[in-house]
């Protein structure tokens, strides 16, 4: 199995163009399942349904949420699709399995005042208060992933016009940036970042103050430092700057399939979890619905 494993990943990053985080997901998911049939000395090759369902109750019994659930079962699906599309099975035991039906919780968001006071915390009068002002409007201005700002490199920014080029896997979206966004943008990129790099080879458009590419802790941390400046009660995370983005705009009237696609979301559905928020009132493009554009 381990050898049809490589393969199967080797097309989903070669083929299939995932990113790197999705890739990782799925390779946890099928090593955590070759696992299982080797414990259970079951050929995954002649797997039935009733293997799957027994596997996806283990991952219950040992405590794995329904949505962690949902996510291995797609992971084993598609590698079994590969499996019969490549002829080393002639039927895939996944076929008629059901998900595990995911409750969806409402997203936690920020008010636009408690937005507009963790923004104000950063102080421009340091490199890093620079970039850290930068990286958080710009982290509200788009409602992109972490995984996705940290992975920017500075030629994905056009400055002149406005816009960032985001890249998810072999997808990309250009996401429009707001006035005060795009202003700490470029006092970072022409004051700030220039020193902090060490190397003129170093592309990452987000560093860290060692000037190399930022990784999600530490991105992580620096929200969780201002949202404590500002004394915020609630729990922020990077993702609820997302969660926020999409809010706001869609309260101030945004069409929900702009922000679909902003959002970088392949089904609607996904969308459409922030309709409860939304309010009856405009009908505005970015620049009106943003309360920071």
């Amino acid at each position: 199995m381990e050898k049809q494993i490589k393969l199967f990943l080797d097309f989903l990053q070669n083929d299939k163009k995932v990113s790197n985080n999705t890739l990782q997901s799925y390779r946890r998911d099928i090593i955590f399942f070759n696992k299982y049939v080797e414990m259970n000395k079951i050929n995954y090759a002649k797997a039935n349904e009733e293997d799957i369902q027994n596997y996806l109750q283990y991952l219950q019994t040992i405590g794995k949420k329904a949505s962690t659930i949902s996510r291995n079962l797609a992971s084993i699906r598609s590698f079994y699709q590969f499996l019969v599309k490549n002829r080393k099975i002639k039927k895939d035991p996944t076929m008629n399995i059901q998900s595990p039906k995911i409750e969806k919780k409402a997203p936690s968001v920020l008010t636009a005042k408690e937005v507009e006071l963790l923004l104000n915390q950063p102080k421009d009068v340091d490199l890093k208060g620079t970039r850290d002002k930068a990286m958080l409007e710009f982290a509200y201005a788009t409602g992109m992933r972490v995984s996705e700002i940290i992975d920017l490199n500075v030629e994905d920014v056009n400055l002149e016009e406005g816009f960032v080029n985001c890249h998810q896997g072999n997808k990309q979206r250009n996401i429009p940036l707001g006035t005060m966004s795009l202003k700490a943008l470029k006092e970072y990129c022409q004051e700030a970042r220039p020193i902090l790099i060490k190397s003129e080879e170093e592309k990452a458009l987000f560093v860290n103050i060692n000037g190399q590419r930022l990784t999600r802790q530490g991105f992580w941390k620096i929200v969780k430092y201002y949202k404590e400046q500002a004394h915020i009660t609630k729990d922020i995370t990077p993702h609820v700057l997302r969660h926020s983005f999409a809010t706001h705009l869609l309260q101030n009237g945004a069409d929900l399939k702009a922000i679909q696609t902003m959002l970088g979301h392949s089904d609607i559905s996904s969308t459409q979890v922030y309709m409860q928020f939304q309010d009856e009132g405009l009908k505005n493009i970015y620049k009106k619905a943003h309360p920071r554009a």
